[in-house]
């Protein structure tokens, strides 16, 4: 405020010291002394209150045009600061008061009328800076106001982005490791429940077991770099579709488990990547599932479908008996995860106890 204080009285004692000098050989010099160092005192005033400090330095400019520097300084810094018609009335204010001046000082050279069009001129063009000043400055403050909500706004939708990250980093893990280490548990139990197996057959699962780590680790490393895809020099292998659903079926086989596949789908390579994948997926959680809470019993899987209609896919296990503990602990939040998984593949999924048993059906649209 310092800085517009000086910046204000030098540029106006200047040209109100100038004006005292032309008009020295008038008819009250004096007068115009005194009323020329009054506006220029009171044009500070004009920037912590514009139209009251315009105002009196205009009642000023009535005597003496020693006033003028300054009453057209407080007529523009009204017009940057006040709404529009407060700028038109305190210019007319001035206007009036230089009219009364000129009636009663006017010097010849031009007419009256054409030294009052000169001024009210004047004041017009003053208005108008004012105005588009001011226009100005809003239209900057609005761009610096929506440089901050955008800023604010791309800020939020980073956030939503990690977290939205950080969800399929949790699906993904979760649908891969726990197939990977359900497997897993079920040869290292096999080993810790039969100590009596012949040495190649504990070899033979150790082996099993030592292999599942490697792939579940690499998974697991393949998973992270699947949804970050900024670490370079690492390929991804496919990720699985409804192709590789049998693979599956074989992998818990080879654990002890009883497993029924009912394929009728047909043409599945025309199956959509994306709803492949989900496919997937619903039979891997179910598989994982049944092994946990009710290992040993069997399970079923049906999946039916064609283009033109939907992919339904059905898994069935008997439930465990009453009192039984999984064999490995679930967090609860698999099912939830898929459900989710299935809802964005624009499906359906529903998992209740059903005629003594468990069922997972999910169901796909699969577009012609």
């Amino acid at each position: 405020m310092a800085v517009g204080v000086v910046l204000t009285l030098v540029p106006l004692g200047v040209l109100t010291g100038l004006t005292i000098w032309a008009d020295w050989d008038g008819p009250v010099p004096m007068l115009d002394l005194v009323a020329g160092v009054l506006a220029w005192a009171a044009s500070p005033l004009v920037l912590w209150r514009p139209v009251g400090g315009a105002l009196v330095i205009s009642a000023l400019a009535l005597v003496s045009p020693a006033a003028t520097p300054a009453a057209s300084f407080g007529a523009l810094q009204t017009a940057r600061e006040r709404r529009f018609p407060v700028a038109l009335a305190v210019c007319g204010a001035g206007l009036a008061a230089h009219a009364i001046q000129g009636a009663w000082r006017f010097k010849g050279g031009i007419s009256y009328g054409w030294w009052l069009a000169l001024v009210a001129i004047g004041y017009g063009a003053l208005l108008g800076w004012g105005a588009w000043a001011r226009a100005r400055q809003a239209l900057i403050r609005s761009l610096r106001d929506r440089a901050h909500r955008a800023e604010a706004e791309q800020g939020r939708r980073v956030a939503e982005a990690r977290m939205l990250e950080r969800r399929r980093i949790a699906w993904e893990m979760h649908d891969v490791l726990a197939h990977r280490l359900s497997l897993l548990a079920t040869f290292a139990g096999a080993m810790e429940y039969r100590p009596d197996s012949s040495p190649e057959q504990m070899a033979r699962a150790a082996g099993v077991v030592r292999a599942g780590v490697h792939e579940a680790l690499g998974e697991l490393r393949e998973v992270i770099t699947l949804l970050r895809d900024d670490e370079p020099g690492f390929e991804t292998r496919p990720q699985p579709v409804l192709a590789d659903v049998p693979r599956l079926i074989e992998e818990s086989t080879a654990a002890g488990a009883e497993v029924r596949l009912h394929d009728e789908v047909r043409d599945p390579e025309a199956l959509p990547a994306a709803a492949a994948r989900t496919a997937y997926r619903v039979v891997q959680e179910g598989l994982t599932n049944a092994r946990k809470h009710a290992t040993g019993r069997p399970v079923s899987v049906t999946m039916t479908g064609e283009p033109g209609t939907r992919l339904e896919i059905d898994v069935r296990n008997p439930l465990p008996p009453e009192g039984a503990l999984p064999s490995v602990p679930g967090t609860g939040t698999g099912l939830v995860g898929l459900t989710e998984r299935v809802r964005l593949a624009g499906g359906e999924l529903d998992h209740r106890r059903a005629d003594g048993g468990f069922r997972l059906h999910a169901w796909i649209p699969w577009p012609s």
